[in-house]
């Protein structure tokens, strides 16, 4: 039976999300945003993230995986591409953990071949212990060292994705 030990509340995850939305808001006023959520992971940080976010701005999804369990196959795989036009415009990358940094490397790469003006990654949790790429996190919620999190989009096999807060999942 899995071990859930509380990392994060409810309650800390909704204030850095004001903030950073807050803070979105006033670094990108009068430029042409565009959110990109990648799936599935993200999806309720960036949920929660737009309505925080209070200038005008669009919000595509973009679709790539690398893990099976909580291990990172090194392999990544494309399951989606956004859908809006890219070029000219300034592009945020919504992730929800950035941990060996690989998958949104690629994700970084695939996304500078659209010609957008910029892109910026924005992280819920920006987590250092298996970090294997130089990659610069230019909106970040939580740090944390080490630990296999789960709740708040985070997922072990699909599951634990409803939890309202983070936890460290211990099998």
């Amino acid at each position: 039976m899995p071990e859930f030990i509380p990392l994060i509340s409810e309650k800390e995850i909704k204030a850095r999300v004001q903030k950073t939305g807050e803070k979105i808001s006033k670094d990108y006023e009068n430029l042409d945003l565009v959110l990109i959520g990648v799936l599935k992971r993200s999806f309720i940080f960036l949920a929660d993230l737009t309505r925080k976010i209070s200038i005008d701005h669009e919000i595509d999804l973009i679709g790539a995986s690398s893990y099976d369990g909580t291990m990172s196959t090194g392999q990544i795989v494309f399951t989606k591409q956004p859908d809006l036009e890219l070029e000219g415009r300034d592009v945020l990358l919504v992730e929800d953990i950035v941990d060996t940094g690989n998958t949104l490397l690629k994700i970084v790469e695939f996304v500078q071949l659209l010609n957008p003006r910029s892109i910026k990654i924005c992280s819920l949790i920006n987590k250092q212990e298996r970090r294997e790429v130089e990659i610069d996190i230019n909106y970040s919620c939580f740090s944390l060292d080490k630990g296999f999190i789960v709740g708040y989009g985070l997922d072990y096999n699909e599951k634990y994705r409803n939890l309202p807060a983070i936890y460290d999942l211990k099998l």
